[in-house]
């Protein structure tokens, strides 16, 4: 394989594995902060027994996603330093901001709220999670800023062959930005909940001595699950007419459309030729594409061959046409995990309701199984972004092919690759079985780590 095709698995490959970690990070620490305010205003010592045992399992998660996350930069220089050049000027503001004022806010804030138990006043503590919260988001924020960029470039003016940021302001107000960032922020709270949601049916299901404790983690699981089911399918909605507009192409493919259609139908299931680019099966809704790209029923969505005589007409001879396989069923797989999870939420909450959630062990074990449902559904989520795009890196300005270093050799980003495989496959078995190990022992133990822990220090103290 080529240097620009090893760059591209590099990059993806590792990009994916930390966003598994990602959402988490912000989902969990919202519930974590729900429960700890909770506690602060009722009291009720269960609730920060809450705080403390999911809190744990966020730092597990927290750890990863900061050493998977430093590595992604350093790409940008060794791998993709021609488009780094091109677009360091924009792209560069967002990243630096994010690592020294979100990131280091956050570090920060996490240190006081792990170290602060008993030794802060409950509201300072309580104030410490949610800066946490506030800082992880910010930080995706800035992080979207930049890609928001790659997918809709603003604020910007081409000086001697790169991009110079001529807005700060068009960065911030870009409207990729906020289409995109909503999303992402549901469909973290989604992977939160599911979390916390699987591991107290697992609980449920081996009749674990704690069942206040967990009943109580699963009502909250469920209720913020139900809130980002539903959000991330509005979101997802609304996402999608912006890319109609935006990168009709992406849609295009996504829909494995290839004629233009007024009215378009939306597509249920597709066989297609991407070569001859025609299909071979197809099961089609009439005039639903049309409704949900415009909220009306005569809309018309162009087709991949149409857009792809335009832009050889615009940018030059070449294949501006994305995967259509990948874009295609990374869409249907985003859709389908969207839809389930606001169904299995409303499911659970009425079994709960009904005090029949617990003797269903079927479906508790759905449950368990469902903590897969956002990470599955946030990576197809990606593929299709980055995916979709193709062949651009930055859309309609630089060329993915255009954007690898040029001294880098085959051999040498095989040899990453290589070693990010066998080092982050490490990493992902220390950070399972360290997960699986704390979430299966259950709340005692968490408690019982924390009094060894005080007595640790009062015999130090002494």
């Amino acid at each position: 394989m080529d240097a620009l095709t090893l760059s591209r698995l590099q990059f993806g490959s590792t990009i994916i594995y930390h966003f598994l970690f990602v959402p988490l990070t912000m989902g969990l620490a919202l519930i974590v902060a729900i429960m700890e305010t909770v506690y602060v205003r009722t009291g009720n010592e269960t609730y920060k027994r809450m705080a403390q045992f999911w809190g744990k399992l966020f730092l597990i998660n927290f750890a990863l996603g900061v050493v998977t996350g430093i590595v992604q930069e350093f790409q940008f220089g060794m791998n993709w330093s021609t488009y780094s050049r091109f677009i360091g000027d924009v792209f560069g503001a967002p990243l630096a901001i994010e690592a020294l004022l979100a990131f280091f806010l956050e570090s920060t804030f996490l240190g006081v709220w792990i170290f602060g138990w008993e030794r802060l006043s409950k509201k300072v503590h309580l104030l410490a999670i949610w800066l946490v919260v506030l800082a992880s988001n910010l930080s995706a924020f800035w992080i979207i800023i930049a890609n928001a960029f790659m997918q809709q470039p603003v604020g910007y003016a081409i000086h001697n062959g790169r991009a110079e940021m001529t807005n700060f302001f068009a960065l911030l107000t870009n409207p990729t930005l906020w289409e995109q960032f909503p999303h992402i922020f549901f469909g973290a709270i989604a992977t939160g909940a599911f979390f916390v949601v699987g591991i107290s049916a697992y609980h449920f299901i081996k009749k674990s001595s704690d069942r206040d404790f967990f009943q109580r983690s699963m009502r909250i699981g469920l209720l913020v699950a139900l809130v980002g089911g539903i959000a991330v399918s509005v979101t997802g909605h609304l996402s999608g007419q912006h890319v109609v507009q935006q990168q009709p192409m992406k849609m295009a493919a996504a829909e494995a459309l290839w004629d233009t259609e007024s009215p378009a139908s939306f597509s249920l299931f597709t066989i297609g030729d991407p070569k001859n680019m025609k299909d071979v099966v197809a099961i089609k809704v009439p005039y639903a594409l049309s409704f949900l790209s415009y909220n009306n029923f005569t809309g018309e969505v162009k087709g991949i061959k149409e857009l792809q005589a335009q832009y050889v007409k615009e940018y030059g001879p070449g294949n501006y046409v994305p995967p259509v396989v990948v874009t295609y069923w990374s869409f249907r797989l985003m859709i389908g995990i969207g839809s389930a999870m606001a169904l299995l939420a409303m499911a659970g909450l009425f079994l709960m309701w009904k005090k029949r959630l617990e003797q269903m062990k079927w479906f508790l074990w759905l449950l368990v199984a469902a903590i897969a449902l956002p990470y599955l559904g946030n990576t197809a989520g990606w593929i299709l972004a980055e995916i979709g795009r193709q062949p651009w890196l930055v859309n309609g300005l630089l060329k993915t092919a255009d954007g690898v270093s040029p001294s880098v050799s085959p051999g040498v980003i095989l040899f990453s690759l290589i070693t990010f495989i066998v080092v982050y496959g490490a990493l992902a078995v220390i950070d399972g079985l360290l997960m699986f190990k704390v979430a299966r022992q259950g709340v005692a133990a968490v408690e019982k780590t924390h009094v060894e822990n005080k007595a640790e220090e009062l015999v130090a103290a002494y």
